[in-house]
């Protein structure tokens, strides 16, 4: 992999695993069948980050009757890549994946068949998926699962709806697959993990390093120079906000984000006054 994006590769004993992105510097969402090789789910792992970084995580959620599962990045290992911000795929748009098995391997893309339809997966839960149709006929598109699904459009920045997971056989010979592609919605990736809210949060809010100069950006299009710490907590609050409004995020999670942001201003002036 190249460049300076959010996608990874999991690898376990230089065996690679499959594919993953970050949902904050500090947590990766993937398939849980890539990980059907590791000898024990709560192994240590390696991750490959799109500059070819290598970083050291572990399996710290799984939901296996959604097919979902959660890496945590090791606390000591400092993560600056970008984080993308999550959205609700509409029908009709397209999308594209930009997460490659292999340097040889096309980007996927195509077109939004359904933005939101229910969808029984190979793990047994009824999910809300998205239904995709793939430009590219590959016949088999295992590599590709674990991979984050994107929306554009021009002059924005990409969003990210959605989590590849399954591909449907052809109905008219099933020894072969059709280029018919389900994934995950975040919405459901959030329900299912419903820490995400408070790990995006508290993400955002951890300082940045000396070196760089601003947080990503959490709202699409707009790019977060640096504030003060309360302001940055009105933004991202405004930003889940704008979510919930989406329908990505559970209103009922607004409080709760409201409260851990208060608190968290309260710790630090609380510790600042401590120091001084």
């Amino acid at each position: 992999m190249r460049g300076d994006g959010y996608w990874v590769e999991l690898y376990q004993a230089q065996q690679r695993l499959g594919g993953g992105f970050l949902v904050t510097r500090r947590f990766i969402l993937t398939a849980l069948h890539c990980l059907r090789n590791l000898s024990t789910l709560d192994e240590e792992l390696d991750i490959l980050l799109a500059d070819n970084t290598q970083v050291r995580g572990q399996v710290c959620r799984r939901d296996k009757d959604a097919d979902l599962a959660l890496i945590e990045i090791s606390a000591h290992c400092e993560i600056s890549h970008r984080v993308p911000a999550a959205g609700v795929a509409r029908d009709s748009r397209r999308w594209r994946g930009p997460y490659r098995p292999a340097e040889n391997d096309v980007e996927l893309s195509g077109q939004i068949d359904r933005g939101a339809v229910s969808y029984l997966c190979e793990g047994g839960a009824s999910i809300e998926a998205l239904q995709l149709t793939a430009d590219q006929c590959l016949g088999d598109y295992s590599g590709y699962s674990g991979g984050p699904v994107e929306t554009f459009v021009p002059d924005r920045q990409p969003v990210v709806v959605g989590i590849l997971l399954e591909q449907v056989p052809d109905r008219a010979d099933t020894s072969r697959n059709a280029n018919v592609l389900f994934a995950a919605t975040m919405k459901e990736a959030m329900q299912r993990f419903d820490q995400f809210d408070v790990l995006h949060l508290m993400d955002v809010l951890r300082p940045p390093p000396p070196e760089r100069l601003a947080p990503p950006s959490y709202e699409v299009g707009v790019d977060i120079p640096p504030r003060q710490q309360t302001d940055r907590v009105e933004i991202v609050i405004q930003t889940f906000q704008q979510l919930s409004n989406q329908g990505v995020m559970d209103p009922t999670h607004i409080a709760e984000l409201r409260y851990l942001a208060l608190k968290r201003v309260i710790e630090n002036d609380a510790s600042e006054v401590t120091h001084e």
